[in-house]
């Protein structure tokens, strides 16, 4: 009979409760500190006098940093363990996120914005990788779909807090706050995650390193789920950079505190995120994939309308579908890659930024050339290819025994 120490852990234990309760909190960390400045854009763009797409350089730049950085901070958690690298990942960027509010000239700030980036990539890789590991198969698509949805949340009070606190002080306020709130939760992740049970640390030898993550590409699946974070979220955070600079300006004239207080639909995405896990677990990834990307198609036709209350409902449905598919497509890279898993979810996160930074700046031409609707086609182009894709994995052959 094993002992506590081999098993694997079950949804509903304490150790459960403990472990998602901690990778909540860095994963609120996490996109609190990278994504709070999404509705200070047009802040920016006023304040130093900068073009739109020069403005998404605050979040596209450290999305870059942190996507080239992912590639070499996983191998590191190989040696150092899981654990050590994630906390020291969330300590780091919260004080970074505090020194940055007080530079003042615009490329000192996108400087301490570009180490942000690098030090937020020990977190989310290595998070995935401690879930593949320390998950049972029947926990890991809700467990997954709860380290999400603290990323959801996060990037919603990031977002909310960074948008209210900056139309009553100042935009230096309201981030620094924010990384007030990632060194409080760096804390909460110190103390409760559990002890990794399944990882054993290894010496890593730079010279096998390209490897361990070219074995991932000959894949018949890991490529293809590769390509759709790169596609999903570069579609998703062109919504959310430039739908501010739409709402300021008439017919809705909104204010930043109005504005901010949209950024509460990503709640949404919050209870997206676990119930479509969950679900992907009942009826196969390959069933709820496409489904989710479909629903958000529907979602950006819904914010082309002149209509306020249309437009945040497009906004929601997006939401709800981005967070979803995330989450199916994330917890089966963690299933389908049998070994060097980290590595994989390197992989996958790196797509998943470098999606956010080159596509959300590609995103601002479209928007000073062709307004909303231009933004808005981009988006439908990225989403069909995604969608394409999972069609496509829906022919894929499971691995046994796990059904990746």
């Amino acid at each position: 009979m094993a002992d506590d120490s081999d098993r694997f852990i079950e949804a509903g234990t304490p150790t459960f409760r403990r472990a998602t309760l901690a990778l909540f909190a860095a994963g609120f960390s996490t996109f609190a500190v990278l994504y709070g400045v999404q509705p200070l854009l047009p802040v920016f763009h006023d304040t130093f006098a900068v073009s739109p797409a020069e403005s998404s350089l605050a979040l596209s730049l450290p999305c870059a940093t942190l996507a080239i950085s992912l590639l070499i901070v996983s191998p590191l958690s190989e040696v150092w363990g899981r654990k050590r690298v994630m906390a020291a990942s969330l300590f780091t960027s919260a004080l970074l996120t505090i020194g940055a509010v007080l530079m003042p000239s615009w490329h000192g700030f996108l400087v301490l914005r570009a180490l942000t980036g690098i030090a937020a990539s020990g977190l989310p890789a290595v998070a995935m990788a401690y879930l593949s590991e320390e998950m049972h198969g029947r926990a890991i698509g809700l467990s997954m779909g709860l380290l999400i949805g603290g990323n959801a949340l996060g990037g919603m009070v990031g977002r909310l807090l960074a948008g209210v606190i900056a139309d009553h002080a100042s935009w230096r306020w309201g981030l620094g706050v924010i990384g007030v709130l990632a060194l409080f939760a760096a804390l909460a992740f110190q103390f409760a995650l559990p002890a990794s049970r399944h990882f054993l640390a290894h010496r890593m030898r730079w010279r096998e390193v390209p490897g361990t993550f070219s074995h991932h590409f000959r894949d018949a699946g890991l490529p293809w789920l590769f390509l759709e974070p790169f596609l999903l979220m570069g579609g998703f955070v062109c919504v959310y950079n430039y739908i501010g600079f739409r709402l300021l300006d008439p017919p809705f004239s909104l204010s930043q505190t109005e504005i901010g207080l949209i950024f509460i639909v990503y709640l949404a995405g919050t209870a997206s995120s676990a119930i479509t896990g969950h679900v992907a677990g009942l009826l196969g990834r390959r069933k709820v994939l496409w489904l989710a990307i479909l629903l958000g198609i529907g979602g950006i036709a819904l914010t082309l309308a002149d209509n306020l209350l249309l437009i945040i409902a497009g906004i929601v449905v997006v939401t709800v579908s981005f967070f979803g598919a995330h989450s199916v497509a994330s917890s089966w890279v963690g299933r389908r890659a049998l070994s060097d898993r980290a590595q994989a979810s390197a992989v996958y996160l790196c797509m998943y930024y470098l999606g956010s930074s080159l596509l959300g700046t590609a995103g601002g031409w479209f928007f000073l050339h062709f307004g909303w609707p231009g933004v808005a086609g981009f988006f439908g182009s990225l989403y069909v290819a995604a969608l394409l894709v999972a069609l496509r994995l829906t022919r894929l052959a499971p691995l046994p025994p796990a059904g990746g």
